[in-house]
């Protein structure tokens, strides 16, 4: 009987041990802007699972980001565009030499499912489907998400500005698709990997080659970051092999 009262407590003892996280697991706190959220999502399972670390995220634009961290917000990874990282480091909020590309993303067109996909294949069809659609959701500019800046400037372009604009509805933050889906809007444009997550919406494909922008994400580690080898793991992690294929299904390619 003691023997056996051994090996049982021995047994639950080894079950402890292996639900227990390592000794040295730390817990990350991840800034992530735009459309990188959705990677992050699908990426930190296997990262939490494999290292013992527990991440939480927090999502807004670049713009908003870049606010919060100059007043001082804490965070251990921030993924923003390179040139927001870059800006950072030389205040000291990002340690130098940390910035590493991760991904790029482009424009695409959205619709409500089951409506009819307009033709954007060139140029000038897609100045058509902007003319035409009754109404077209994108990012407001002025809330800082890049494919809302981009996005203005396009239409300035195309001469096609106070047209589209006049029956604009400018989405604060988010996915544009959701406010397609909800029938909000007719058309709409926002990066691939945030239209392709969303329900009852159709991508009718990237914008012409010729007026593609993509966004590049970066990631820095804060200068103040609590636990700078766990932040370094889990950028090494979305920049190798399991990042990319995590990457591509959702929508975006890696950055080289």
């Amino acid at each position: 009987m003691t023997r056996r009262l051994a090996a049982v407590a021995g047994a639950l003892l080894g079950l402890v041990a292996t639900a227990a996280p390592p000794s040295g697991a730390a817990e990350l706190r991840v800034l992530t802007a735009g459309a990188f959220k959705q990677v992050l999502v699908a990426a930190l399972p296997a990262f939490e699972q494999r290292t013992g670390h527990t991440v939480t995220l927090d999502n807004a634009t670049v713009g908003v980001l870049i606010q919060r961290i100059e007043g001082g917000e804490a965070f251990d990874v921030a993924v923003l565009s390179p040139a927001a990282i870059d800006a950072l480091t030389a205040k000291g909020k990002i340690a130098a030499g940390t910035r590493k590309v991760l991904a790029k993303v482009g424009v695409g067109v959205v619709v409500k499912a089951g409506a009819p996909k307009p033709d954007i294949a060139t140029v000038d069809a897609f100045k058509r489907a902007l003319l035409d659609a009754k109404s077209v959701a994108y990012i407001d500019p002025a809330a800082g998400g890049s494919s809302g800046v981009y996005i203005a400037k396009l239409l300035k372009q195309l001469g096609v500005a106070d047209a589209v604009n006049a029956k604009a509805k400018l989405i604060q933050g988010g996915a544009v698709a959701d406010h397609i889906a909800a029938g909000e809007a007719e058309l709409g444009l926002h990066q691939i990997s945030e239209i392709l997550p969303v329900a009852g919406v159709t991508l009718v494909g990237p914008l012409p080659a010729a007026l593609q922008n993509y966004t590049v994400y970066a990631a820095g580690i804060s200068s103040a970051a609590r636990d700078r080898a766990a932040a370094e793991a889990l950028i090494d992690q979305l920049a190798g092999p399991a990042g990319a294929a995590v990457l591509r299904a959702k929508g975006m390619e890696p950055a080289s």
